[in-house]
C-alpha cells in the first residue's frame, strides 16, 4: 500500500497527460478540465477519505462533514475503494451536504435546491462533454489509487477472493497446529 505522498506525487505527475487524453475533442477546454477532475478526485475527494489523511486534511474546517461518511465505511471496503461505486458514492455524498446547507442557507438568499437542479441541468446540456473530462477524471484518479495501494482482492469479500495456492510450509505449519 503506498503512503499518502506518493498518493499525491503520481497524481500530480498523471493529471497533465490524462489531461492531454482530451485534446482532440475538447481541445484546451477539455484538458483543463480533464485535469481539474483529476486533481480533485486525487487530493480531495480520495477513496482515504475514510480515514485520518491528508485528503481529508486538506478539507480544512469542512472536514467534520466527512466525520459521518468515516464513522459508515470500512477502509478498503468496496463500498470506498471500489470502481465506480466508491467516487459515485462520495459525489453522492458530497450532493447530499450540498443540498443540505442550500435548504439550510436559503433564507439568507441560497439558491433552492430546485434552482441547483436547473443550473446543474443546463451547465450539463451546454458543456456536457466538459463535465464529462472532469467526471472521468475523477474516476481516473480514484483507479491509480486502487492501482498504487495493490492487492485487488483485499477489497473483496472473502467467498469472491481467487483461492491460492498455500506454499509446503503453510501446509506443514497448519497441520502442528
Amino acid at each position: 500500500m503506498a503512503s499518502g505522498r506518493s498518493h499525491d506525487r503520481a497524481i500530480c505527475w498523471l493529471c497533465v497527460p490524462f489531461g492531454l487524453l482530451w485534446w482532440p475533442w475538447l481541445g484546451l477546454a477539455g484538458v483543463v478540465s480533464g485535469c481539474g477532475g483529476f486533481l480533485v478526485g486525487g487530493l480531495w475527494l480520495s477513496p482515504d477519505l475514510d480515514t485520518v489523511s491528508r485528503p481529508l486534511r486538506r478539507w480544512g474546517p469542512l472536514a467534520v462533514i466527512w466525520q459521518p461518511y468515516r464513522r459508515c465505511m470500512r477502509h478498503r471496503s468496496i463500498a470506498s475503494h471500489g470502481p465506480l461505486l466508491g467516487t459515485g458514492l462520495r459525489l453522492a455524498y458530497l450532493a447530499v451536504w450540498l443540498l443540505t446547507f442550500s435548504l439550510l442557507l436559503q433564507p439568507f438568499g441560497v439558491p433552492s435546491p430546485r434552482a441547483l437542479a436547473v443550473g446543474l441541468q443546463t451547465l450539463w446540456s451546454a458543456n456536457s462533454g466538459l463535465l464529462l473530462a472532469a467526471l472521468a477524471g475523477l474516476e481516473a484518479s480514484s483507479w491509480l489509487h486502487l492501482l498504487q495501494d495493490g492487492d485487488p482482492d483485499a477489497r473483496l469479500p472473502r467467498r469472491w477472493r481467487r483461492c491460492r495456492r498455500r506454499s509446503s510450509g503453510d501446509r506443514a505449519r497448519s497441520v502442528r497446529r
